[in-house]
């Protein structure tokens, strides 16, 4: 039996579709590769989403998809579905820079877990994606390969440290792919990007293979997840990704788990449109007004609920990320300070990982009190979530900036660069799983996403009511780019 037809150029399928129309042999994994290829060619230029795309190998991993599908061999659930990968994630072949000099060339020999379970699954992987030098920043720009431009509009960023990942999805580069998330970098440039995106609980996937490497402290914070158009395709992503390995720290023996929706619709559901601390525009305040009233809607118990407790899990939050950070960075760093790019040494300065701070017995008490403190309130707001499971909220608070921009005038006050993106930096800090959902666009036709957040390990059930918000919103748009 042949394939039937091809794939248009114009045609953004999800993951899921692809799937679905490789297998029943309605599109050619070939076919599908092309026209990504030829995306990507055309469009790259001006994105600069993918740093690292070989063409040929492409091709070679799609033409051994075709032939099992010709074969009559059994097909996994991505099988011949392109995917992108983060350029601080080991892919066989490909550059692993994490957008610094310093690493400038480095090419991986072996796959990280997470990608060798999506090459198992059939994917076929398209390349590595632009970051911020070091992952350091809710925007991408390095000296290694400049800066990622938004495709709904490209004075914009992508946000980071995941924003060629989200540029490449949003633009249809790719079908899907993984990010990493240490304080928003999966979520902010879903966000600011027009896609979804989910921060799992540490250890639900492996971040072995990932670099800086995920350990420590550090480890408590950060992770990979899965990015992708939909909803849906970020579970079987999920599904595909999620489950122990022996080098992640926090790995745990956590079953994928099959939720009905009705177990689901009994849950309650608290929301909170913003922290009483930083404002957020009128649209994403409509955005989570709009998301609370359309779970309502489908029968939901939705009630206006903010766990107390956000403010001190911010502040312990950069205790977290500036020592944890510092303690893997300034070895490297120390000596190459004129190599670094300067929305690194600007990072340095505001984190205050610079080595000089404290001494060596100072720094170990502030991290063991920090430490301390992150538990305490760990366990004041998951006490606070036995009546509201699930929370729904902003991701942060304000729409894509203009590259370059530090500060926004937002309802009358003035919200700082570091202060925007505490809607994500808690949920880190806590170890909770988060997805965001496009939800709405502002006034200048800019995506915005709205969080919602669950107990630890419990990411299915946050996928579900992402889900069913997704479906009760109905189709979203498509970026300008991909109509010029």
């Amino acid at each position: 039996m042949s394939f039937s037809h091809s794939m248009t150029s114009s045609t953004l399928l999800s993951a899921r579709e692809i799937a679905a129309q490789i297998r029943r042999k309605a599109v050619s994994p070939v076919e599908v590769a092309r026209v990504h290829l030829d995306r990507i060619e055309r469009l790259n230029p001006r994105l600069n989403a993918f740093v690292d795309c070989q063409p040929e190998a492409v091709l070679a991993q799609a033409r051994a998809a075709e032939k099992a599908v010709r074969s009559g061999n059994e097909l996994g659930p991505l099988h011949g579905v392109p995917v992108s990968i983060k350029s601080s994630i080991d892919v066989a072949g490909h550059r692993c820079e994490a957008g610094t000099r310093l690493r400038a060339g480095h090419i991986v020999s072996g796959d990280a877990p997470l990608v060798a379970r999506l090459r198992a699954a059939g994917a076929v992987i398209l390349g590595v994606t632009n970051t911020p030098e070091l992952l350091m920043a809710w925007e991408t720009d390095n000296l290694l390969y400049g800066r990622t431009n938004n495709p709904w509009d490209l004075t914009r960023t992508a946000g980071g440290s995941s924003g060629g990942e989200a540029a490449a999805i949003a633009a249809g580069l790719s079908a899907g792919g993984v990010g990493s998330d240490g304080g928003g970098s999966i979520r902010v440039p879903a966000h600011f990007c027009g896609i979804c995106g989910l921060k799992p609980t540490p250890g639900r996937i492996p971040t072995t293979g990932h670099y800086p490497k995920s350990g420590g402290p550090f480890a408590l914070i950060g992770v990979v997840g899965p990015m992708a158009r939909t909803i849906e395709d970020v579970r079987t992503l999920f599904e595909v990704l999620a489950g122990w390995d022996d080098g992640d720290p926090c790995a745990a023996p956590v079953e994928l788990r099959e939720l009905h929706e009705r177990a689901v619709d009994a849950i309650p559901i608290g929301f909170f449109e913003d922290d009483g601390r930083t404002p957020v525009t009128e649209e994403t305040r409509s955005a989570v007004e709009h998301a609370a009233s359309t779970l309502f809607s489908c029968g939901f118990r939705v009630e206006p609920f903010r766990p107390e407790g956000l403010e001190e899990a911010r502040r312990l939050w950069w205790e977290f990320f500036g020592r944890a950070g510092g303690m893997i960075l300034d070895p490297m760093l120390r000596g190459h300070e004129s190599e670094l790019s300067p929305i690194l040494r600007e990072f340095q300065t505001w984190t205050k990982i610079a080595p000089a701070r404290l001494n060596a017995s100072q720094s170990d008490a502030s991290l063991l009190a920090a430490w301390l403190g992150r538990d305490a309130v760990r366990e004041k707001i998951l006490l606070q979530m036995r009546n509201y499971p699930v929370l729904i909220c902003p991701t942060a608070a304000i729409p894509a900036f203009r590259h370059g921009e530090r500060q926004w005038q937002v309802e009358g006050k003035t919200v700082k660069y570091l202060d925007a993106w505490s809607y994500c930096e808690w949920f880190n800090l806590l170890g909770l799983p988060a997805a965001v959902v496009p939800m709405g666009y502002s006034e200048q036709g800019l995506p915005i996403g709205v969080q919602i957040v669950g107990r630890p390990w419990e990411e299915e059930v946050v996928l579900t009511v992402a889900a069913r918000l997704e479906r009760e919103r109905g189709p979203s748009q498509t970026p300008p780019l991909l109509a010029s």
